[in-house]
């Protein structure tokens, strides 16, 4: 369960701030990528990665020899967030405009995943968080890509979510203004899915899966 801590606390606009797994959980689920900070030799970085949620953990991935897999893996402190703009915001003014959003806000340290089987698993999880249905489709990780891939695990239980809903605020004398204002919808849709050309040569007959046909 995650909670409210003086760090994850929103303060800036603090009734746009939740705090409920329900809702930290419904926004990591529609989530396709997160982005993970953390410190080396005073250095600031921020990288973004693939990531699914397992409960009331978040795990992420990458190659054995990231620098940020290799450096978090250390049980140093990690920030890692999420963001989904759902639509653009025009005020009356340019000083009020604004975006629809939902984000999420997790710290704690991560823990690596040492166990094969709880790697296998959580790589299964990040696959089909992005794309349900292909897991079972492709040829499984070999030992030897296991062995080059770390997965790590991070606790919601210091987590935050923030969330922009609604039309625009502006100042009481701007409403009488001429000035078009409202909200303008920003969705993420998946396209037309193109074959690799290699497949087309070698294996012209193989149908496009069901989970990559249009919706």
């Amino acid at each position: 369960m995650s909670e409210a801590t003086s760090r994850t606390r929103v303060r800036r606009i603090p009734d746009r701030g939740h705090y409920d797994a329900a809702t930290i959980h419904s926004v990591l689920d529609a989530a396709l990528l997160c982005h993970v900070g953390f410190t080396v030799d005073e250095q600031p970085y921020v990288i973004p990665t693939l990531f699914a949620r397992d409960g009331e953990h978040v795990v992420f991935h990458g190659s054995a020899a990231s620098r940020m897999l290799r450096h978090a893996a250390t049980s140093v402190p990690v920030c890692l967030e999420v963001a989904i703009v759902d639509a653009i915001v025009l005020a009356r003014s340019v000083f009020n405009h604004s975006m629809n959003y939902r984000s999420v806000l997790v710290l704690g340290a991560a823990e690596i995943v040492t166990d094969d089987e709880e790697k296998l698993r959580a790589l299964e999880l990040i696959s089909e968080h992005v794309l349900p249905g292909r897991w079972a489709d492709v040829r499984p990780p070999s030992a030897k890509e296991l062995k080059a891939t770390s997965v790590l695990r991070l606790s919601l239980k210091e987590a935050s979510a923030k969330i922009r809903t609604g039309p625009p605020l502006d100042e009481d004398e701007d409403y009488a203004l001429p000035i078009w204002a409202g909200v303008l919808p920003v969705a993420a849709t998946r396209g037309q899915a193109v074959p690799d050309p290699r497949m087309t040569q070698e294996f012209p007959g193989i149908p496009l899966p069901a989970y990559l046909k249009p919706r």
